[in-house]
């Protein structure tokens, strides 16, 4: 009975606390990302009296204010970015993520009162601390998915995990359409994920753990797997709060071919994702002549298929990667040709359909968005397979520069899109995407890499030191001055 007792207790679970993890930062990213796109159907809601609940204020800004108001989220985004990478390894991944849904969900619920009281202005100044608030959002994640997925289950559980952003796009765009004309009005599309953000930061301060070391209900077992696959050093926990090293080798870093690769991948694909995330209501409404309903369901289909088809290549690319039929690099690159390059077709396609083609156009749209959720085995796992231990401060300094795109995109639209029912201007806007996209998996393919670099082993020889015991310095001096005594 004890002997079978003890076999149970070996057995590895099939759902283990690693999978809770993962499970809540599903919730969560998707809870977040509810919150940083709901602007993008709100506002056009803000705009259109008759797309709203007629209770509610209408307000007249121009296409180049709106293009500013959209920017100004990610204004705040990047200031946070590579701090919050920091700040992940010094603190853990929990109090960063838990400092960042509170923040952004209590100003989530301050934003229709603090449009009424200040207008545009007010509302970018408010949109601007929610970005400063999530910036920490994704350093803080790969922190703590480096230290809770094993290796052979890495590009699954980030897949799963990050699967959350589209989950949350499509649910926030697929039901924005409803809130807005029912009797709650737009500010309803503020206050409701704002109101899960402070469900999920109580839920994340009882469950969340940053590493399977702080994590008290983990089974040894499941402990033991995870850090065998990483070669972790097994530490008592007071040890644990030295394991990451002090120092960031910035100039290597810099000057690291795969990582400037993974960078300029990163942008590229920022940049066509946040145009159409962005602009897609808008486009919908200008040039396919969508009602807010049909345009807010139609705006998150491609963003329920990617969830999907993400879901569903999982197992299949899991398995592929453990048959070792090409390497680790090989496969990254594969994955990220698939979803980078084939939506280059696709915008480029766009370009030349016209209005009375709206089908084609939600086709293409869909297409677009969601062959991109290939990229999970790509380039978005790249930054824990160079170095697992700076993998958040590598995903803040690729995130700041890919989110100073996000930036630049949205205003991009606004300077090129003077009329927004004109199809040519939208066509200018959807070949500059599948420019960069292009552009920007060459290089991945031609100097990524998934290899750990030389630079994260040179440093982990620091965190590996032995801590100075000034107890065994201490017997040393007095046995030396004991023997210069008797001499």
């Amino acid at each position: 009975m004890v002997l079978n007792q003890n076999i149970e207790e070996r057995k590895l679970p099939m759902f283990g606390r690693r999978h809770v993890q993962c499970l809540l930062l599903f919730v969560g990213i998707s809870i977040i990302y509810a919150m940083r796109v709901n602007l993008s159907v709100a506002i056009v809601a803000m705009m259109d009296k008759n797309a709203t609940n007629p209770d509610f204020p209408e307000y007249k800004w121009s296409e180049q204010i709106k293009s500013r108001v959209i920017s100004s989220f990610f204004c705040g985004y990047i200031c946070t970015q590579i701090p919050g990478g920091s700040l992940a390894r010094r603190f853990g991944g929990k109090v960063m993520l838990l400092f960042t849904m509170t923040t952004s969900s209590i100003l989530a619920i301050f934003t229709p009162l603090a449009v009424s009281i200040g207008d545009w202005m007010l509302l970018c100044v408010l949109r601007f601390l929610q970005g400063f608030g999530q910036g920490s959002t994704m350093p803080a994640t790969a922190t703590i998915l480096a230290k809770w997925a094993p290796v052979e289950e890495r590009s699954s559980l980030a897949t799963y995990l990050f699967s959350g952003a589209q989950f949350g796009t499509v649910l926030m765009l697929g039901s924005s359409g409803a809130l807005a004309s029912s009797s709650l009005g737009w500010p309803s599309i503020y206050y409701i994920p704002g109101a899960l953000g402070l469900c999920w930061a109580l839920l994340w301060l009882w469950l969340g753990a940053s590493s399977p070391s702080d994590c008290k209900a983990i089974t040894s077992v499941e402990r033991e797997h995870i850090e065998s696959s990483l070669n972790a050093h097994k530490k008592d926990k007071d040890d644990h709060k030295h394991e990451m090293p002090k120092t960031v080798p910035w100039c290597k870093i810099f000057t690291s071919a795969p990582f400037l690769a993974l960078l300029v991948t990163h942008c590229g694909y920022t940049w066509g994702f946040w145009t159409l995330l962005t602009q897609i209501p808008s486009y919908m409404k200008s040039v396919l002549d969508k009602d807010i309903k049909s345009n807010a369901l139609l705006s998150s289909l491609p963003y329920l298929v990617m969830v999907i088809l993400g879901f569903i290549c999982c197992p299949f690319v899991r398995a592929f990667e453990e048959s070792k039929v090409v390497s680790t690099t090989t496969s990254r690159k594969i994955f990220n040709t698939i979803g980078q390059w084939i939506p280059v077709t696709t915008f480029i396609w766009l370009g030349y359909v016209s209005a009375d083609q709206s089908d084609l156009a939600v086709v293409l749209l869909t297409v677009t968005v969601a062959i991109s959720s290939i990229t999970h085995f790509g380039w978005q796992v790249n930054h824990i397979d160079l170095s697992p231990h700076f993998s958040g401060t590598l995903v803040g300094l690729t995130n700041t520069a890919a989110n100073v795109m996000s930036i630049i995109a949205p205003l991009v639209v606004g300077y090129i899109v003077t009329d927004p029912t004109s199809s040519q201007q939208w066509r200018i806007i959807f070949f500059i995407a599948a420019g960069y996209n292009f552009i920007a998996n060459l290089l991945f393919i031609t100097f990524g890499s998934a290899e750990m670099q030389p630079w994260h082993n040179e440093e982990i020889m620091v965190q590996e030191l032995e801590p100075l015991n000034t107890s065994s310095l201490l017997t040393k001096w007095a046995d030396d001055e004991q023997k210069k005594e008797a001499v």
